[in-house]
This record gives structure tokens, C-alpha cells and sequence, in this order.
């Protein structure tokens, strides 16, 4: 382990576990609380590299105690906290954030308002799943817990740890729709003289089928600085992964197609693995004649609804949660404006 800047590297986690065991612990040590590393940074999800120590990267996490003990923490911890520990600075700031310590107090409840827009120990809504990012659940689910007085934390990492069956179903539903809805225009870009938007629709496809990766896999997908790294530790990767990558490096439609009919049976046969639906034929065929060939992702897709028995899932358009349909970083990253697009499934 690294005792500051200068030494060798110590992943966040590690630092805010010692930064607790040996701090802001001790100092809380009459007060009941709950203490972990969670919300934004790359050190939450266990990405973080010594390149993440260049600005907003430091001992830092966040203490959760009842409502009427939040200023007591507060104010314990502002008079208590060292300058530095194990080298590094205990206040800091980077662009427009002042510097100050980022040890953050709150209440759980408050504190779950504000990162997500509910308080998940009131129960999860099916609306609050379509319009909660998965990297905003991953944020509350995947960042390391230091201590858990009453276990109250946990039992909120339990309850978002993944999507209910039917949620889960048609949000599958949802993802092999938008395969079966771009797949053939890899082939009609081509056969026009498109080049460029046959790349760019296969590389649309790349991702769409990563996605179904994720999904079929029971993970949540981050955003798009670790969607790539997260991918590479899926089961499936090993297989999928070298069939996307010649996708993405093909300079011709043959190389470009054949490399996405290996990726389509790859996903296709991980769907019938996983028991999710009925099997379902997992090989490819000609697109209405035009001489390139599709998974037919539809099939998959209908196979999902199938399986489904909520009524109101059953009625919403296929659109898939918020951020299946939604790519914009300032929706995606505020819960307040992605809650607003609730509105989507109103039927």
C-alpha cells in the first residue's frame, strides 16, 4: 500500500477503508453510524488507476447517521479531521469544487433521495427502475460499505442489487428490439455505396449487443468511461468479445457481417442459456432476399413478452429504461431530470 503521492498506488477503496478504520471511526466512535464509500468516481466501482489521482481523488466517503445526529457528525468531524493522512491531502478541491474534506454526512434516507430520487427502503416503484440509470444504481449497490451499524445499508444494496423478474424481462424485451430494429441496415448501408454508415450501424450493434451482454448476465452496465472494462470481466466476453472487436475493424461488409453473425450466436446462445425465455433458434437468416443476413433479433424479443404477466409493461411502447433510449450525459447523471422523463410511461 502507498503511504501518499509519492508512493506506489492504493486503490480508493483500500484508502477510504483505512482512512475509517483508523479516522473518522475513532472520531465517530460515540455516535451510531454507517460508513462507506459510495456515489460518484472511479474509486467507487474499483476503477480507479493512479491517473485518477491527478484531480477530485483523495480519503474521502460517506458517513450516514439519524436525522438528529447529522449536525453532531458534522461538526465532530470538521474539528477532528487531520490535515493529511497517509499522505495525502484530507481537504482538497478540483475545478470549481472548494476545498474542504469529503467525508459527507447524511441521513441514509436523504441521502438515497438525492443520488436516486426515492428512498429505496420505502420500496423500489416499476417506474423507479425505468428511470433510475444503471450507473446510478451501480453507484449505490457497488461501492465498498466500511461499517453497517444496523445493516440498514445492505439491506438497500439487496434491494437494488438488480431489476425484479418481470422488469427484468421486458427490459431484455426492450434491448433485442433495438437489435432487430438496426440489424438489416448494416447490409442496405453497404449495398448503396455507404460505407461509413454501414461502420457506424455496426458499431451501434456492437454496443446494443454488449448491452444484451450485461442484462443476460445479471450486471449492471456503467457509463460509457468503464462500459468497456466492465464488458471484459462479463463470462461472456471471451467469446464475444474477439467477434465484436473484428466487427469494429472491418474494412469491408463481408469481414464486417461475418463478424457479426459469430457475435449474433454468441448472445443468442447466452439467451437460451440463461432460461430467460423458451429457446429460441439461434441462427441467423436472409433479410427479406437482399443477400446479407440477420439474427432476426425480433424472435428474441417476442420470446421476452411472452414471458410476461404485468399488465402495465405489457402496454408501454418498447422503449426500455432511460437510459436504453435516453444518451444524453446531463440527463443520465441527474436524478432529477431523468425521473422527469417518468412521463414516457404514462399509458
Amino acid at each position: 500500500m502507498a503511504d501518499g503521492p509519492s508512493g506506489r498506488f492504493v486503490p480508493g477503496r483500500e484508502l477510504s477503508a483505512a482512512f475509517h478504520a483508523e479516522v473518522v471511526g475513532p472520531l465517530l466512535a460515540d455516535l451510531p453510524h454507517s460508513a462507506a464509500l459510495l456515489g460518484t468516481g472511479s474509486d467507487v466501482l474499483g476503477y480507479d488507476t493512479p491517473v485518477s489521482t491527478d484531480h477530485g481523488w483523495g480519503p474521502r466517503m460517506q458517513v450516514f447517521v439519524a436525522a438528529h445526529l447529522v449536525d453532531r457528525a458534522r461538526r465532530v468531524l470538521d474539528a477532528g479531521l487531520p490535515d493529511s493522512f497517509r499522505g495525502w491531502p484530507v481537504r482538497f478541491g478540483w475545478d470549481a469544487v472548494p476545498v474542504r474534506h469529503h467525508v459527507e454526512v447524511a441521513e441514509l434516507g436523504a441521502w438515497l433521495r438525492d443520488r436516486l430520487g426515492f428512498d429505496a427502503r420505502d420500496g423500489v416503484t416499476t417506474t423507479d427502475w425505468l428511470t433510475t440509470p444503471q450507473q446510478a444504481l451501480l453507484e449505490v449497490t457497488a461501492g465498498a460499505v466500511h461499517l453497517d451499524h444496523d445493516g440498514g445499508l445492505r439491506r438497500v444494496q439487496e434491494a437494488l442489487a438488480w431489476f425484479p423478474p418481470q422488469v427484468h424481462r421486458w427490459l431484455l424485451a426492450c434491448q433485442w428490439t433495438r437489435i432487430g430494429q438496426e440489424e438489416a441496415f448494416v447490409g442496405r448501408t453497404a449495398q448503396v455505396g455507404d460505407e461509413p454508415g454501414s461502420r457506424l450501424v455496426a458499431a451501434r450493434l456492437v454496443r446494443e449487443l454488449m448491452r444484451a451482454a450485461f442484462l443476460l448476465d445479471g450486471r449492471y452496465w456503467p457509463y460509457t468511461k468503464w462500459f468497456g472494462t466492465a464488458f471484459a470481466r462479463l463470462p461472456i466476453a471471451a467469446a464475444l468479445g474477439p467477434a465484436l472487436d473484428r466487427v469494429l475493424a472491418a474494412d469491408a461488409f463481408p469481414a464486417r457481417e461475418a463478424a457479426l453473425v459469430e457475435a449474433y450466436g454468441v448472445v443468442a446462445r447466452a439467451h437460451n442459456a440463461a432460461g430467460v425465455t423458451e429457446p429460441v433458434d439461434p441462427a441467423v437468416r436472409p433479410f427479406h432476399g437482399r443477400g446479407f443476413a440477420v439474427l432476426g433479433a425480433e424472435r428474441f424479443a417476442a420470446a421476452c413478452r411472452r414471458g410476461l404477466t404485468d399488465p402495465w409493461l405489457l402496454g408501454l411502447p418498447p422503449v426500455g429504461s432511460v437510459d436504453q433510449f435516453a444518451d444524453s450525459t446531463d440527463v443520465l447523471s441527474t436524478a432529477g431530470v431523468a425521473r422527469r422523463l417518468r412521463a414516457v410511461y404514462s399509458t
